[in-house]
């Protein structure tokens, strides 16, 4: 499901991981955490073909006790 998500909204793997690992971890629903991160863009977005300056990546995920697991990813274009 994550991955699916990050093709159609436009989030690469590599961004996903940077936001896990730098961004702040806030408590999401269920138990589950978000982290999120700014990228410049400079580009058109893949949603609506507008040009956006930057754009923000925020994955939502759990903390297992071996691995993070992605449940799903939002990416936010903005100016």
């Amino acid at each position: 499901h994550a991955r699916e998500r990050m093709l159609l909204r436009g989030a690469i793997e590599n961004e996903v991981i940077i936001a896990i690992r730098s961004g702040n971890w806030q408590p999401a629903k269920q138990g589950k955490f978000s982290a999120r991160a700014q990228f410049d863009f400079s580009n058109q977005s893949p949603i609506n073909q507008q040009f956006y300056a930057y754009k923000a990546v925020k994955s939502i995920f759990t903390d297992a006790p071996e691995k993070i697991v992605v449940v799903t990813v939002n990416v936010y274009y903005f100016n």
